[in-house]
């Protein structure tokens, strides 16, 4: 009985210290850090004290326990949020929804580090909030690194290179703007002017800000601000005619809040957004999300003091932040999580000071109450919640919106899974994830100005200033660009390309042609791109070869000419001569020729030898039949008739190699012999690098830097040379008297300069390949709209026709010469060849397989009588066989055959004789005998 009570007393006191430990506390004390009079606040207060009343009154979470919010009012002051956030931390609460503004988050993360109470804002969306400096800092909304990615996309969907931003300067306009930066670098775009904002601008400050963005090039501009006083940017953009046609505006979701929660919007307010495109975070149509809908109106009822209060997505966010964070709390209980608060040692030691620092404390069970926050897993009005490796939520997306007339349109989305789309993100993440350029596509815009048609995106600086345009100042070859003496004027045909071209775009270019250069001699059109890069001129237009240093330093239009280095020497006429029968064929083509009437000479006697007394005889006869029926066949005058099989497949083959071969030769000799030669020991650039004698190149041109970078020719090889009177002189006198052995230079010059001079020509192949371009500062969008005119002329005709007009010259008499490297090589004929040679081992090896057949089944029996089994017998026997005419063989086999018959019968009759005689004598023989007989 004593040991019944004992037990009975130990479940007891084992059933008392479950439920203690179990016991969860009646409240839980939160706060919330809220300015409520902002476009934000007066959302997200209605919304948040929603959440705890619906939490609260809700038995399935917590278990019983409250939670006790209390909310404080910043007044959009920094400070004040800080101190706010410092109250707080003394009254042993263990969350906190907020801080509203990325700026007071920074430092209240610092405070929520330290005392290990989380910070749980949908609101704060500083990219640089995320880092492992803020481990308190828990990020319930979207991150704005996402929306700067859409933002991005949106620009690079486009084609707009460089963007204006404008943002305040505080930690959320900056790094914001910093976050759009990357991303646009990301599809090599760039914001080309920033406008850093005050906090507190004035218009005053707006309106010179916004002066001098109107005098920039770029006219695509994205406003990342506060909704405070943002709408005062498109009101002096309006003032200020921005907001017209040409204008493309990019608001961030600060635009969206404002139109979901200030709606309807005054109406000069909404004539001044006009058009803009703008974002807003975006939440999946769910029943929890209708739900809360249908009941804001309820909700707003009692504070419609400024007007009725719309909901807008921040105020979704901060209902779910209440719930997520009413979970992680039953979840922390579920884990035998303590609330319970110790002093912070390094306050202590501050003595209190009139600050009273030391009443703050550290929650102990912070991280592990943290820990929970990030595991939650639940769906809310807000779709589904949960955070990934980095603390951001799981599968970001925004709705893309264009502000037409009193409201606004969607015209798509962007989600981080499949980037931009007019499907909703829902509908996509069942299906692959795919970002290709073909993918991405949005509904049509209604554009500042009320236009359909996509911007450009930039213009010319509205300051009054013309475009520099730097033309080199040749002192040859006018034809591609020169000045007309005494005045300011350019003419030639890189001139009229350009002008052409220029005519083409769409606005006016006001620009300024420069000269380069003194005119006496060639300048360097490298150090005139570097010019670019410099400032001097905003471009470059003229006879310009791209190339790859050039390109490392401006941006260059199309290619309006193709060019590429060559090789020009002076070359003689070769005449015909005793042996030019020769020339059709090199020396190894002949040798190889030579070697085939042999080999297919022999392989047609060997097939034909024991079958053709044509080819029998005598062995000087045989020798001479061999060469007469090979080299005859060159003529198809062959009188030997080949009678095997295999022997006239084979002479079919060769008899069509023999018809090609001979038409070539006929071809090329023909050719040599009528059509004038030209000759030069120089055969191209190869030849130039392995002698030594000078070189001759156009003083200016890149050729004399690639001729040393690239080739390695010693620079003391390479000559200067400026007219094309030096040009002939120098290649006339030759390496041996002053001059020089070739001459490099680009192919427009050369054409133009052999033009009129026939003792000269290009030899070799071009061994670099570019054009001409105009080169223009690095990321002007004036290059690619230019590259775009330039192809059009090319499409219409008028490129060809200003090409005629200034580089089509009369010929001098070339016309019917030729350089001569045209003999037929071995290379044009090893296929031919290798057939043949395939034929011939073929019929062989069946011809030899053949006689080994027939010499195993007529001469093994007669071996094998003469008892001849020796290798050398065998071999002379076969060696005998070969010679010998097929008939005779079949022949002598046969008699054989007959006589082998006969002695066989002759045997049998002889055996047969013995047989009789045999039993004749039988009787003489002994009884035993008899009786074995019998």
């Amino acid at each position: 009985m004593r040991v019944l009570w004992i037990l009975v007393l130990m479940i007891f006191s084992n059933g008392l210290g479950v439920s203690g430990a179990n016991k969860r506390p009646e409240f839980v004390n939160i706060g919330a850090i809220l300015a409520f009079n902002s476009t934000i606040g007066k959302v997200a207060r209605v919304a948040v004290q929603a959440a705890i009343d619906d939490v609260n009154s809700d038995p399935s979470i917590l278990g019983g326990t409250k939670l006790r919010m209390k909310m404080q009012d910043t007044n959009d002051s920094g400070f004040l949020g800080i101190i706010e956030a410092l109250r707080f931390m003394e009254t042993d609460t263990v969350a906190i929804v907020g801080p509203q503004s990325s700026v007071t988050a920074h430092v209240v993360s610092f405070i929520a580090a330290e005392l290990q109470v989380p910070l749980l804002s949908y609101s704060a969306t500083d990219p640089t909030l995320s880092s492992l400096q803020f481990p308190f800092f828990v990020r319930t909304s979207l991150n704005d690194l996402f929306q700067m990615t859409a933002v991005a996309e949106l620009v690079h969907y486009y084609g707009w290179r460089d963007v204006i931003a404008i943002y305040g300067d505080d930690d959320y306009g900056r790094n914001g703007i910093a976050a759009l930066g990357d991303k646009l670098a990301e599809k090599r775009c760039q914001i080309s002017y920033n406008v850093p904002l005050s906090p507190e601008a004035t218009r005053d400050e707006i309106t010179d800000a916004l002066v001098e963005v109107a005098l920039t090039e770029s006219r695509i501009l994205v406003v990342h601000t506060l909704a405070t006083w943002a709408p005062f940017v498109f009101s002096v953009a309006q003032y200020l005619g921005m907001m017209g046609t040409g204008y493309v505006w990019i608001a961030t979701n600060w635009l969206s809040t404002l139109l979901d929660t200030s709606s309807p919007l005054p109406e000069d307010t909404v004539h001044n957004i006009q058009g803009v495109i703008t974002l807003r975070m975006y939440t999946p149509n769910s029943e929890p999300k209708r739900k809360f809908v249908s009941r804001w109106s309820n909700l707003t009822s009692g504070i419609k003091a400024n007007g009725p209060t719309g909901l807008s997505t921040y105020g979704l966010y901060a209902y779910d932040t209440v719930w997520l964070l009413a979970r992680a709390i039953d979840a922390f209980f579920d884990q035998e999580g303590n609330i319970s608060f110790s002093n912070d040692s390094r306050l202590i030691e501050l003595n209190g000071g009139d600050l009273h620092l030391d009443a703050l404390s550290i929650f102990n069970g912070g991280r592990m109450l943290l820990k929970n926050i990030l595991q939650v897993n639940m769906t809310g009005v807000t779709g589904q919640i949960k955070f990934n490796a980095d603390g951001n939520l799981i599968q970001p997306a925004y709705e893309i919106i264009n502000v037409v007339g009193t409201g606004y349109r969607k015209i798509g989305y962007w989600s981080n899974y499949s980037g931009l789309s007019v499907v909703p993100p829902e509908t996509l993440y069942s299906m692959p994830p795919n970002q290709s350029s073909s993918s991405q596509k949005l509904y049509p815009v209604i554009w500042p100005g009320q236009a359909t048609q996509k911007p450009r995106g930039w213009v010319f600086p509205n300051n009054g200033r013309h475009l520099r345009i730097g033309i080199p100042n040749r002192a040859v070859y006018p034809e591609f660009v020169s000045q007309v003496p005494g005045t300011e004027v350019f003419s030639g045909y890189c001139i009229d390309v350009f002008t052409a071209a220029a005519n083409l775009l769409p606005y006016a270019v006001p620009y300024k042609l420069e000269p380069f250069g003194e005119g006496i001699t060639n300048p360097s059109g490298t150090e005139l791109v570097r010019m670019i890069t410099a400032g001097v001129y905003d471009a470059a237009v003229g006879d310009i070869a791209i190339t790859t240093n050039r390109t490392r330093m401006a941006d260059f239009t199309q290619p309006y000419i193709e060019s590429g280095l060559v090789v020009v020497v002076p070359v003689k006429k070769v005449n015909s001569d005793a042996w030019a029968f020769l020339r059709p064929f090199t020396r190894k083509m002949w040798v190889v020729t030579a070697c085939f009437f042999i080999i297919v000479g022999i392989v047609v006697w060997i097939l034909e030898h024991r079958l053709n007394d044509d080819f029998r005889g005598p062995p000087r006869r045989q020798c001479i039949t061999v060469l007469w029926f090979s080299f005859s066949t060159w003529f198809f005058a062959h009188r030997e008739n080949t009678v095997s099989t295999l022997g006239r497949f084979v002479l079919l083959i060769w008899l069509f190699v023999v018809l090609i071969i001979n038409s070539s030769y006929t071809a090329s000799l023909t050719s040599i012999l009528t059509v004038q030669q030209l000759y030069s020991p120089i055969t191209g650039i190869e030849y130039l690098r392995s002698i030594r004698d000078p070189i001759g190149y156009q003083q200016g041109s890149f050729a004399r830097e690639y001729l040393i970078d690239e080739l390695g020719i010693d620079e003391s090889r390479l000559v200067p040379l400026i007219t094309p009177e030096e040009y002939s002189k120098a290649l006339k006198d030759g390496p041996h008297k002053g001059g020089v052995a070739a001459v490099v230079d680009e192919r427009p010059y050369v054409e133009l300069f052999l033009s009129t001079r026939c003792e000269f020509s290009i030899v070799g192949q071009e061994f670099t390949k570019n054009g001409w371009g105009f080169a223009f500062p690095r990321d002007s969008p004036l290059a690619v709209d230019i590259s775009t005119a330039i192809l059009q002329l090319s499409e219409n005709g008028d490129l060809q026709r200003i090409h005629d007009k200034w580089l089509m010259r009369s010929a001098c008499s070339s016309a019917g010469t030729k350089f001569e490297v045209d003999r037929l090589q071995l290379r044009s004929f090893w296929g031919l060849f290798m057939i043949c040679g395939l034929a011939c081992f073929l019929a062989l090896l069946l011809h030899f397989l053949k006689m080994m057949r027939q010499f195993s089944r007529h001469h093994s029996e007669e071996l094998a009588s003469f008892g001849q089994s020796s290798r050398s017998a065998r071999l002379q026997t076969f060696l005998t066989f070969v010679d010998e005419k097929e008939e005779e063989v079949k022949h002598r086999s046969k008699r054989r055959q007959l006589e082998g018959v006969s002695n066989r019968s002759q045997e049998k009759s002889v055996y047969s004789s013995s047989s009789k005689r045999i039993r004749v004598d039988s009787p003489s023989d002994t009884g035993l005998g008899a009786g074995s007989e019998a």
